[in-house]
C-alpha cells in the first residue's frame, strides 16, 4: 500500500524551513532572527517526525512530486519508505533541539551573522531532509547540494578566523570529492535501467555485471564513506566541527554524516539488493580501523570540540563494522544473524545521533560560559554549571557503551553479530572475527577511558582559569534542549526491546528481508544474532540500581561512623589548580603504550642560571601528536595539485587568438572522438 499526493505533514515540513529561512533573513532585530530561525526549524523538524512515525507504524510508503519542477532530469519526486523514515526521524529528532539550543546558543552574535545563520540552518535541515525523501536521482542530488552548501556556510560563520577558513576549505574539497564519485556510480545504475527513480536503478542494478556491481559498490564506499569520515577520509572532520556553532555541530556529527551510512545502505542493499562476502569483509575492515584510530586521536587531544569529533569517526567505525558482520553472515546464507546486524548497524546509528549531539550541546554551553575549547583552562564547572555537567555525564556514560543507556545496547548487538560469525567455518573468518572483536573491545574501553579524561578535567576539581571559576549555568532553552537528548538516550536504553522490532520493520524488503523475519514484536528481552544470547536493558537498570542503593546505605552507615576533613594538600596549605591532575598526564600512559602510532613530536628545553649551569631555573617539555599518515597521504596530493595548477596556469596567456585557438582545437578533438567512435 502506497499513500500518493503529498501529505500534510511533509507539507508543513518543508513550509516551516522555507518561511524559517526566509523569515531569519528578513528580520530586523537580533532576537526575532534567533526565534524566527528556532520555529520555522522546530516546526520543520516537528513535521516531518510526524511523517517518518507514520511511515514506520504503518509501513505504507508516500510517493509525491513536482514533476514540471526540472523536468528535463526527471522532476523532483519524493518517496519516503521504511528507511527513509528512520532517517527522516534522525533528522527531525536531533533537529528541534538544535533549533531550541541555537536560539540562546547565539544570543550573542550581531544581526547580521543571526540572518545567515538562521536561514543556512533552516536550509540545511530542509536538505537532509530531502536527501532522506529523495525519489530519484535529481532529487537526491539536489538534497545532498543543498545539506552540503549550507554546512559549508555554517562552518564559515567566523570567516576571518584563519583556522575556520582551513577546515571551511577541506570540508568543501572533501564534499564534493564525494560529489564527484557519486555521478559516475548513479549513472552507471542508470544507463542500464534506462531510467533516474530509484526503481530504475534497481532494474539497471540487475542488468550490472558482476565486475560492474563491485565498480558501483567501491565509488558507493568512497563517496558515502567521504561524508560519514572513515578512515581516512575523515581528514574533513576534527577541522570543520569545532569551526562550527556548537548546535551546528550537533547536527552535523549527530546527523549529517549518518546520511553517507543512508545512501550506503540506500545503495547496497535497497539498489544492489546485496552483495558478495568480501563488500562485508571491506566495510569490517575500515570500520575497525576507523573506530580505533578515532578513539585513539580521541585520547590526545584537549579541544574538547576536536575530542567529540574523533568520537564521530570512531562511532561511525562501529555502525560500519555492525553492517559489515551483516554483509558477511547475509553472504553466507545466515539471513536471521544477518538482520540482527543491519538492525544493531541502524540503532547505533540512531543512539549516536541523540548522545553525540547531546554532548556538542554540553560542550557548547561550557564554550559559551568559558569562552575556550581547551580542557586545561576548566575544571570545578559541575559546582558552577550542575544541570549541564549532570546532562553531559549521560552523553559520556551513553558514549562509553555503560548500562543502562543507549550505547551499551546498540554495541551488545554489534558484539553478538561479531561473535555469530564463528558459525562460519572458513580459515579467513577464524582469523578476521576475533580480530574485528578485540579491536571493537578495545575501542570501548579507550572510549570510556577518554570520557573519564573529558568530564574529569572539565566539571571536576578545581577551576583553572579565571572564566571558569565566573562561569555560570547555561540559559534555560540550551539546558531544556539537552535534556530532550538526555531522556532520550535513556527511553532508548530501557526501551531497546520496543525500538529494535521498528528497526525490523525499516528494514523490510531490503537486501532480500522478507516480511515475516521483520515481523519480531516487542518484549522483555533484546535478542542476540542466531539466538546465542539475549539481554534485558529493563531488568538490568533494576539490577543495577538495587546494588546502587546498598552501597549508598553501605556508605551513609560508614559516614555515619567517619570523620570529615580536608582532601591531604601533601604538606601544604592549601590547594591550587597547579596540583590537580592534567589531561595531558591522564592520556601520558596512553601516549607511551601507543606511542608507534602517534609518533609524537617532542621537545625538552632546560633553562639554567647564566652564572651556573648548575642552578636550573626552568624545564619545559612538550609533546605534539600529529596525525603523520594524513601527511603521508594528502601533502603529496596537494603538491601534486598545486604543481599541476601552476602548469595549467601558464595556458592563461592574456591573448584572445591564442583562447579561439583553444577552443577550435577542443571543438576538433570533439568532432575527431564522434568520428571514430
Amino acid at each position: 500500500m502506497t499513500t500518493r499526493g503529498v501529505p500534510l505533514a511533509l507539507a508543513v515540513a518543508t513550509a516551516g524551513y522555507l518561511a524559517g529561512a526566509v523569515a531569519a533573513l528578513l528580520a530586523r532585530s537580533s532576537r526575532g532572527a534567533r526565534w524566527a530561525a528556532a520555529a520555522g526549524a522546530s516546526l520543520g523538524s516537528l513535521a516531518a517526525l510526524v511523517l517518518a512515525v507514520q511511515v514506520l507504524v504503518t509501513g505504507a510508503p508516500v510517493d509525491a512530486g513536482i514533476p514540471g519542477l526540472l523536468a528535463v532530469a526527471g522532476g523532483v519526486v519524493v518517496r519516503l519508505d521504511g528507511l527513509g523514515a528512520f532517517f527522516l526521524a534522525i533528522v527531525s529528532i536531533i533537529g528541534l533541539p538544535a533549533a531550541v539550543y541555537g536560539a540562546g546558543y547565539s544570543a550573542d552574535e550581531t544581526t547580521g551573522h543571526l540572518r545567515s545563520l538562521g536561514f543556512m540552518l533552516n536550509m540545511f535541515l530542509f536538505g537532509m531532509s530531502l536527501v532522506t525523501c529523495a525519489g530519484n536521482v535529481l532529487t537526491f542530488v539536489l538534497g545532498w547540494e543543498v545539506m552540503s552548501l549550507a554546512s559549508y556556510f555554517l562552518v564559515m560563520v567566523e570567516t576571518g578566523d584563519p583556522e575556520t577558513q582551513s577546515a571551511g576549505l577541506w570540508y568543501i574539497a572533501m564534499t564534493h570529492f564525494g560529489l564527484v564519485l557519486l555521478l559516475p556510480m548513479f549513472f552507471l545504475l542508470s544507463s542500464s535501467g534506462g531510467g533516474a527513480s530509484f526503481a530504475d536503478l534497481r532494474l539497471g542494478a540487475g542488468m550490472l555485471t558482476p565486475a560492474m556491481r563491485n565498480v558501483v559498490f567501491i565509488l558507493a564506499v568512497l563517496a558515502f564513506g567521504s561524508k560519514a569520515g572513515v578512515v581516512p577520509l575523515h581528514v574533513w572532520l576534527p577541522r570543520a566541527h569545532p569551526a562550527a556553532p556548537s548546535h551546528v555541530s550537533a547536527l552535523m556529527s549527530g546527523v549529517m554524516i549518518k546520511l553517507g551510512i543512508y545512501g550506503l545502505v540506500r545503495v547496497t542493499l535497497d539498489v544492489l539488493g546485496g552483495g558478495v562476502v568480501w563488500w562485508g569483509g571491506l566495510l569490517l575492515a575500515v570500520g575497525s580501523v576507523s573506530a580505533l584510530l578515532g578513539v585513539l586521536y580521541a585520547l590526545m587531544e584537549h579541544d574538547l570540540k576536536r575530542l567529540l569529533a574523533y568520537h564521530s569517526v570512531e562511532n561511525i567505525g562501529i555502525i560500519l563494522i555492525g553492517f559489515g558482520a551483516a554483509l558477511v553472515l547475509d553472504g553466507y546464507g545466515l539471513r536471521s544473524a544477518a538482520l540482527v546486524g543491519f538492525a544493531a548497524s541502524l540503532f547505533h546509528t540512531l543512539n549516536h545521533a541523540c548522545f553525540k549531539a547531546l554532548l556538542f550541546l554540553g560542550a557548547g554551553s561550557v564554550l559559551r560560559q568559558t569562552h575556550t575549547r581547551n580542557m586545561e583552562q576548566m575544571g570545578g564547572l559541575i559546582t558552577r554549571m550542575p544541570q549541564t555537567a549532570l546532562l553531559f555525564l549521560v552523553g559520556a556514560v551513553a558514549i562509553a557503551a555503560l548500562p543502562p543507556l543507549n550505547g551499551f545496547a546498540s554495541e551488545w548487538m554489534v558484539f553478538q553479530t561479531l561473535l555469530a560469525g564463528a558459525q562460519i567455518p572458513r580459515p579467513e573468518l577464524a582469523v578476521g572475527i576475533p580480530m574485528a572483536v578485540g579491536m571493537l573491545a578495545l575501542t570501548s574501553g579507550l572510549a570510556a577511558a577518554c570520557f573519564v579524561k573529558a568530564f574529569g578535567v572539565t566539571f571536576l576539581a578545581m577551576p583553572r582559569s579565571e572564566r571558569a571559576a565566573q562561569a555560570r549555568e547555561a540559559p534555560l532553552s540550551m539546558r531544556a534542549a539537552m535534556a530532550l537528548l538526555a531522556s532520550a538516550c535513556v527511553v532508548l536504553g530501557l526501551g531497546a526491546s520496543m525500538t529494535v522490532p521498528v528497526l525490523y520493520r525499516a528494514l523490510e524488503g531490503l537486501g532480500g528481508v522478507s516480511p515475516a523475519a521483520a515481523a519480531a514484536t516487542p518484549g522483555l528481552w533484546v535478542e542476540g544474532a542466531g539466538r546465542l544470547a539475549y539481554v534485558s536493558p529493563p531488568l538490568l537498570a533494576a539490577s543495577l540500581a538495587v546494588v546502587v542503593f546498598l552501597g549508598w546505605l553501605a556508605v551513609r552507615r560508614a559516614l555515619g561512623r567517619a570523620r570529615l576533613t580536608d582532601t591531604w594538600g601533601c604538606g601544604r596549605i592549601g590547594q591550587t589548580p597547579r596540583m590537580e591532575y592534567t589531561a595531558s598526564a591522564f592520556a601520558e600512559p596512553l601516549r607511551r603504550v601507543f606511542a608507534e602510532l602517534y609518533r609524537p613530536a617532542e621537545d625538552l628545553t632546560v633553562s639554567t642560571h647564566p652564572e651556573s649551569r648548575y642552578f636550573i631555573r626552568s624545564i619545559t617539555y612538550t609533546s605534539e601528536v600529529h596525525p603523520w599518515f594524513e601527511a603521508v597521504i594528502y601533502d603529496p596530493i596537494i603538491g601534486g595539485v598545486r604543481r599541476a595548477s601552476t602548469e595549467v596556469r601558464r595556458l592563461q596567456g592574456g591573448s584572445a587568438h591564442l583562447y579561439l585557438l583553444y577552443v577550435v582545437a577542443a571543438l576538433l578533438g570533439a568532432l575527431g572522438w564522434v568520428w571514430w567512435s
